[in-house]
């Protein structure tokens, strides 16, 4: 046995930083890459615990249902993001907003650092399934002698795909430091594509079959 350490050289780890957003629209079969990302906030909801008594004492608690949430804020959208968004083509250069949003499935990366490596240490896959966007607010101001470039904001909500052994679950993550790197290889060229294949997306079921074989 062994006295535990703390503050050991190389476990110091953080995390910082969201990079490589690829974006899957449901009308498409191929991904394309989100340029302007510059945050993805995870704000899950539900999951209270729910108590029970019986004779005046507390004899049960279960937690309720607990849901995937999100906020994504950018600089700017992929242009197939505006069926997701609920804007319309109707012409060349001519849309129509406040039309029926399509859904759509996202991945993105959020780095992982130590004191040893700062933040090439690894990095965290995130898969986030059946989306579906809400605009926020959006506020067009003057130019002055300060432009300050506008960030456009969705708040999302999501519907978790079954899972084979386990609860529904539309957040799938997998850790770059942790993962078998030939197999995490094989899950990012199909999500990025590669040089004999398009981007696209990975079913759940997929990626199990990848990481159990």
């Amino acid at each position: 046995m062994a006295r535990l350490v703390w503050g050991a050289s190389g476990t110091r780890k953080y995390e910082a930083g969201v990079d490589r957003g690829v974006l899957y629209p449901s009308n498409l079969s191929y991904g394309v890459p989100w340029n302007g990302l510059t945050s993805v906030k995870e704000a899950p909801s539900g999951g209270d615990p729910q108590p029970y008594y019986l004779d005046g004492i507390k004899y049960l608690q279960v937690a309720s249902a607990e849901e995937f949430n999100s906020t994504i804020e950018a600089f700017t959208a992929p242009p197939e993001f505006d069926v997701c968004d609920g804007t319309a083509n109707i012409y060349a250069g001519v849309f129509i907003t406040q039309q029926p949003r399509k859904a759509f499935s996202f991945s993105y990366r959020t780095l992982i650092g130590n004191d040893l490596q700062s933040d090439a240490f690894g990095y965290k896959l995130h898969i986030i399934y059946n989306c579906l966007a809400k605009p926020t607010s959006r506020d067009n101001q003057t130019l002055n002698d300060s432009v300050d470039a506008m960030t456009l904001s969705w708040d999302v909500t999501t519907v978790p795909p079954p899972i084979t052994g386990f609860k529904p679950s539309a957040h799938i993550v997998i850790d770059s430091t942790k993962a078998d790197p030939s197999h995490l290889e094989a899950v990012e060229n199909v999500l990025y594509g590669s040089e004999s294949s398009e981007s696209r997306l990975l079913t759940v079921q997929e990626i199990m079959t990848i990481f159990g074989s």
